[in-house]
């Protein structure tokens, strides 16, 4: 699994269950685009926020470093991440800190991504 890059799809590995056991959560270094929804479950907006301007509310996120783009076309936000390219809500164990409201598209993967049923599974670091 050394040859294995997180910026080329077309070496990861098939995905199974078990390669989540004792990973370093490569896909939570993926560029995320999350909903407005997911928004309201992860607590960086309130319904009445998504309800009214989506532009008024990026432009809040943004300047929280909470997201870094809103595309106003298709109504989604790109999640900003940690200056190492870790999502924001990854621990320093590794493990995502809100994993109940995780995003949809957390929720999904890997049946949805840069390579869908694929996993950029490494060894902890």
């Amino acid at each position: 699994m050394e040859n294995v890059s997180i910026d080329h799809p077309s070496s990861w590995v098939s995905y199974r269950p078990s390669l989540c056991d004792g990973c370093w959560a490569g896909c939570c270094t993926l560029p995320l685009e999350i909903t407005a929804q997911d928004l309201v479950r992860l607590g960086l907006a309130t319904p009445d926020e998504v309800s009214g301007s989506l532009k008024k509310l990026a432009r809040r996120l943004e300047r929280e470093n909470r997201i870094s783009s809103f595309r106003a076309r298709t109504g989604l936000f790109m999640l900003a991440q940690k200056n190492n390219g870790d999502c924001q809500f990854l621990g320093e164990n590794r493990l995502c800190q809100v994993y109940e409201r995780r995003p949809d598209v957390c929720r999904k993967f890997p049946e949805i991504g840069p390579r869908p049923g694929y996993c950029p599974k490494q060894k902890k670091q």
